[in-house]
């Protein structure tokens, strides 16, 4: 039988009603789960709801959980624009202009063609996962340790070349968050780093402490000392204003095919993950860019592309996980829980021995898309009324969300203390226009470059060179020195506009994250700034 018969096989079995009732379930219930701090990430609500699936039948049970993971991914860009708080590590990229459309009277288009990309991605990421996982399994295996360290330094690279204005600055904030993932005690040696003696530090820093403090608690204390005003940001009226335009959806078309092809080749590799694929397809995106200038003051290609490539990196990451047993990242470590909790052995003959369960289960990845969409479109104004909050109400709401948020983790006092902490140095970084993503981005890559490094180390007896005898990792690093010099080139062609452009480009701010993160302007400039845009 061929793929495309037993995709469509699937898509009957997928389509009965009682498997759409759990698909819309777990979207519902995959979104509102995933807003709460604590619970924001896709692994997490996967792993919080899980037990809700094991009482169902093994192919409604996972169509479920696929509904659940597109709810949750959703839940992320929706607090990453309209709140500039990221939940999970791959909406973090979607902060840039994602929150700086919202300040712009623009949050409903932004989450409008958050929805719609991540809808297309996961399309196309469904149909190359029908067609190329055997092959794309095949190349897969062939990552090992040196390619793997080498994916890893590709990404920290990038870190630095969407940094803004000041790469130094950017560098700063990526040295921070290395030192900050080095905290605890290593496990090649054994050997405490950075503890000072204390056991709360054993296990190291917890992401959520880390961003709660840098993104939530340093924004509201950034905002309560400017004042702004009643309302958190300007809601423009109008249903049309709510949702992106036709303008703007033929703006993004090449970010999202972009996005799309990325984040289903780096979700593919085992280990890739959603957050490499964000940053990857962003900052490719704003070097193919005409106006590269316009990445993080408010643009929607640069919405369009990390969220595609965050959709399509999940039917990447099923090519891995359904062909060898491999998961690539903390979803589908969960994933692959549930299928061998529900019986079913991830591996080559998985397509021969259970179709009845694999292609209902991969059809319900692009059924679960298409259910949040249907959901979240019409839902958009509401989630945008959330701006109209005063802000005397939304902050001690937001305050409590982080301080229980951060309790909740290893209930700890410890770690109320390590967000005190974090929200001090976030505050510190804004006054001085440090941008703290790419000491998030650093704090997340950084283990697993380590990690990946020592081992390839070891495997070639402390041979450094054992990083270009390979051709896979060779041509990765290559590709990043490519990365990086493109970048240098966008950035002095951006210092060197022609007059022409220069008289319809805004003016550059002084660094561009540290704009995202300083409090909006009054209504007038806000509309002027609109128009720039538009």
């Amino acid at each position: 039988m061929s793929a495309l018969q037993s995709l469509i096989d699937g898509l009957g079995s997928a389509l009965t009603p009682i498997n759409l009732m759990w698909v819309l379930i777990g979207v519902t219930l995959g979104t509102i789960v995933g807003i709460l701090p604590g619970l924001g990430n896709p692994a997490a609500v996967l792993a919080v709801l899980l037990p809700l699936t094991l009482k169902l039948p093994p192919t409604t049970g996972l169509i479920m959980m696929a509904g659940l993971y597109h709810g949750a991914k959703f839940a992320g860009s929706t607090t990453a624009i309209l709140l500039n708080i990221p939940t999970e590590t791959s909406s973090v990229v979607l902060c840039y202009d994602g929150n700086q459309l919202a300040r712009q009277g623009r949050a409903g288009p932004a989450m409008g063609m958050s929805a719609i990309s991540g809808f297309v991605a996961s399309t196309v990421g469904v149909i190359a996962l029908t067609f190329l996982a055997p092959i794309i399994a095949k190349f897969a295996v062939a990552f090992g340790p040196p390619e793997f360290a080498c994916l890893m330094v590709f990404g920290l690279l990038l870190v630095i070349t969407v940094t803004g204005k000041s790469p130094i600055k950017g560098f700063i904030s990526m040295t921070a968050g290395l030192l900050l993932s080095t905290v605890g005690v290593d496990l090649f040696s054994g050997t405490q780093r950075f503890t000072f003696g204390n056991i709360n530090l054993f296990d190291g820093v917890e992401f959520l402490v880390l961003t709660l403090g840098m993104f939530a608690v340093a924004e509201v204390l950034m905002n309560v000392e400017e004042q702004r005003g009643k309302s958190l940001l300007t809601i423009p009226k109008g249903i049309r204003n709510l949702l992106p335009t036709w303008q703007d959806i033929k703006e993004c078309r090449g970010a999202i095919a972009q996005g799309s092809v990325t984040g289903f080749l780096v979700g593919s590799v085992p280990g890739g993950g959603s957050t490499i694929a964000s940053f990857v397809s962003y900052t490719v995106q704003k070097n193919m860019s005409r106006h590269p200038e316009k990445f993080g003051k408010g643009t929607m290609e640069g919405v369009a592309a990390p969220e595609a490539a965050n959709n399509s990196e999940v039917g990447g990451a099923m090519v891995p996980l359904l062909s060898l047993g491999l998961p690539g990242s903390a979803s589908t470590s969960v994933m692959l829980a549930a299928l061998l909790l529900f019986g079913i052995q991830p591996g080559p003959r998985l397509f021969e021995t259970n179709p009845e369960i694999v292609w209902p289960v991969i059809a319900s990845l692009y059924l679960g898309n298409f259910a949040l969409l249907v959901l979240n479109l019409p839902m958009i104004p509401v989630w945008v009324r959330l701006l109209k909050i005063p802000y005397w109400v939304l902050y001690p709401a937001i305050l409590v969300l982080a301080v229980v948020g951060a309790y909740s983790v290893r209930g700890s006092m410890f770690d109320i203390y390590l967000l005190i902490f974090f929200s001090a140095l976030g505050y510190a970084f804004r006054k001085l226009s440090i941008p703290p993503t790419p000491l998030l981005m650093a704090f997340v890559l950084g283990p697993q470059a380590e990690n990946a490094i020592r081992q390839s180390l070891t495997l070639s007896d402390n041979n450094p060179l054992i990083f270009v005898q390979r051709p896979i990792s060779a041509i990765v690093l290559c590709l990043a020195l490519v990365v990086v010099a493109v970048a240098i080139y966008s950035r002095r062609r951006g210092t060197r506009l022609p007059t022409k452009d220069a008289a319809r480009l805004a003016p550059p701010a002084p660094d561009a994250e540290a704009e995202m993160l300083t409090p909006g302007p009054a209504q007038p400039e806000l509309s002027k700034t609109r128009e720039v845009n538009q």
